[in-house]
Formats: structure tokens, C-alpha cells, sequence
């Protein structure tokens, strides 16, 4: 059965192709999210196996949101979208639970071996 996957950046163009990406490889996209408060909004609604997570977000960061993720459900699965050089945000990240991140500008392969990774 195809994986649920929440998409939350608040690039819309970023959005699309995440999603191009995962639909070419079987993946659904259960939802999308442009900020941090809609990105806890909608997992608690949609309850997905994955959420793609930007880091940089207006209302509340990525990093935030994780958290407010993370305290709902402490087995939520999370892999963070960040910009070259946010290195201290990715340790952040990664220490409040998520799986693993990818840099933009993405690769596909890169992120379709980040998402098997943690989901299969």
C-alpha cells in the first residue's frame, strides 16, 4: 500500500515538486502544508506515515512544529527540507526526533532514498 505523505514548505513551487517526486515513485501525498501551525493542523487530521518538513516557515518554523509533532504522537516520522548552511538547525532538528533531512536544491534520488529510509 502506497505511503502517506504530508508535504509542509512554504514555497508553493517547492510543494510541487516534492510532490512531482513522490507521485513518480508511488508515494501519496495525503496533504500539504505552508506553515508550521497548518503543518500540526493537518498531521494530527491526516495522521501520515512521513512529513516533509521545511525548516524556514513563517507563523512557526519547522523546527517548532516538529516538536508540536512530536508531543502528539511521540512516533511520528519526520524528515526535515533544509537550505545549504543551515548545518546548527539540522543537529537541532535531528535532536528533537526527526529521521533525517535533505538540502534543497532537491535531488530526487536523494529524496526518494531519505523516504525509503524511513518508511519503505
Amino acid at each position: 500500500m502506497a505511503k502517506n505523505i504530508l508535504i509542509c514548505d512554504d514555497a508553493a513551487f517547492m510543494r510541487m515538486m516534492i510532490k512531482d517526486i513522490l507521485t513518480k515513485n508511488g508515494y501519496n501525498v495525503a496533504g500539504e502544508a505552508e506553515n508550521g501551525v497548518k503543518a500540526v493542523e493537518k498531521y494530527n487530521e491526516l495522521k501520515p506515515d512521513l512529513v516533509l518538513m521545511d525548516i524556514t516557515m513563517p507563523e512557526m518554523d519547522g523546527i517548532q512544529a516538529l516538536k508540536k509533532i512530536k508531543e502528539a504522537d511521540s512516533s511520528a516520522l519526520v524528515i526535515m527540507c533544509s537550505a545549504m548552511g543551515q548545518q546548527a538547525m539540522v543537529i537541532e532538528s535531528i535532536q528533537a526526533g526527526a529521521k533525517d533531512f535533505i538540502v534543497k536544491p532537491f535531488q530526487a534520488d536523494r529524496v526518494i532514498e531519505a523516504v525509503k529510509k524511513v518508511v519503505g
